[in-house]
């Protein structure tokens, strides 16, 4: 098992892909398509490729680090993990971005951001019974200019100003992005802020404040995410919103639309226009997709894991589409032949009826992940994904 893939002919490779999205997107498609979830944890955490020994810090401290180490990452997934997207050096460049990972949001409220040796940045709680309401006399934290996202800004203004020196393999940077312009959800927010124990307590204890809470981190989020388009030029409303919210697996049916769907109502409502729009959840969401689906006109979900995919898929229908696999566990220390099994077993379940459905990795592929088995998962959609008319 290794870390790099050989013999691959990108010209063809990259033929055959467009071929799969190209029917894929027409409602006739070929095969099932496969695709990674991968960020730059994937280079920074894998001792082998970050040969250099940068570590998250560095690189969330130095935009031009930062730069260097994207195109770094993009250079090695593009020669080493098959998927079905465009393989071999970039035509169009390399894509740089700041990149806060998840700790964006929290950050913006106030939260400090910590590095912990092996893993990607997090933040810890910062309203306990004796200050929850702190954030409520704040008010809306500045999008530009307080917590993190001051950083976030000042990180975009420099690397587009120095987007001709980002070089690498003889391909120059073409575009930059900046963080903030998503979210992952306000319950997931809440009970990042609060605790996630401390959080579905005071459901039952005080859902006066729970509500407040949410209320709170959904105007806060909107006004962000509005103020962020504005300032880049983009629609304010575009037609279809995506959106996470991780930490709804934690409720019920009934606590879900009590407590939480009106603020997705609300977020959906202010940052997209008619949709249909889209989600991610990882987690066993099965029984909340159905509502989610009709209350927020949803016609994607990118799913975890555990799924039963025969399951939603009758419930979801075969217009609706659902992207997942096999687990980043098995993908990391499992066997080509046990990835292959599973995927077979997914592919043959069900959740392909109706074409709208793509192999994932389920949910973002973990740093050292030998390529060998991503090759077995990009294979078994060959083998088992195929559709005949």
């Amino acid at each position: 098992m290794s870390y790099y893939l050989y013999g691959i002919d990108f010209q063809k490779h990259n033929e055959e892909v467009k071929q799969v999205w190209d029917a894929f997107n027409a409602g006739k498609p070929i095969r099932v398509p496969v695709t990674l979830g991968i960020n730059p944890r994937i280079y920074l955490l894998n001792p082998e490729l970050n040969k250099e020994g940068v570590t998250f810090k560095d690189y969330s401290e130095d935009p031009d680090l930062m730069a260097k180490v994207q195109m770094q990452s993009q250079h090695y997934v593009r020669h080493n993990m098959l998927q079905d997207m465009e393989m071999g050096l970039p035509k169009d460049g390399w894509y740089v971005y700041v990149d806060l990972q998840n700790t964006y949001e929290s950050g913006w409220f106030g939260a400090e951001v910590e590095y912990r040796d092996g893993q990607v940045p997090d933040t810890r709680p910062i309203l306990s019974e004796d200050n929850k309401r702190m954030l409520f006399d704040k008010g809306i934290p500045d999008p530009f200019k307080d917590g993190i996202m001051a950083k976030n800004w000042r990180f975009y203004e420099h690397m587009k100003a120095n987007l001709s020196n980002y070089v690498y393999e003889g391909v120059q940077a073409a575009r930059v992005a900046l963080a903030g312009l998503g979210t992952d959800g306000p319950f997931t927010m809440a009970a990042n802020l609060r605790g996630g124990t401390e959080l579905c307590i005071e459901m039952y204890t005080d859902p006066d404040y729970v509500h407040g809470l949410l209320r709170y981190i959904t105007e806060a989020t909107i006004h962000r995410i509005k103020s962020l388009r504005q300032a880049l030029g983009q629609e304010l409303k575009p037609k279809s919103f995506f959106f996470a919210d991780d930490s709804i697996e934690m409720l019920s049916l009934d606590m879900y639309k009590e407590f939480v769907l009106p603020y997705h109502k609300m977020l959906v409502s202010e940052l997209g226009g008619e949709g249909p729009h889209g989600i991610h959840l990882c987690g066993d969401v099965g029984r909340l997709m159905p509502t989610l689906k009709e209350e927020l006109n949803l016609n994607t979900w990118d799913a975890g894991f555990p799924v039963d995919y025969a399951g939603v898929r009758k419930a979801l229908g075969p217009d609706f589409r659902i992207n997942t696999g096999p687990t980043v566990a098995l993908l990391l220390n499992g066997t080509p032949e046990e990835v292959d099994a599973e995927c077979k077993k997914i592919l043959e379940s069900g959740i392909t009826e109706g074409g709208r459905f793509v192999l994932i990795e389920a949910n973002n592929l973990s740093p050292c992940t030998p390529v060998e088995n991503v090759a077995a998962m990009y294979q078994a959609a060959k083998k088992y994904g195929v559709y005949t008319y």
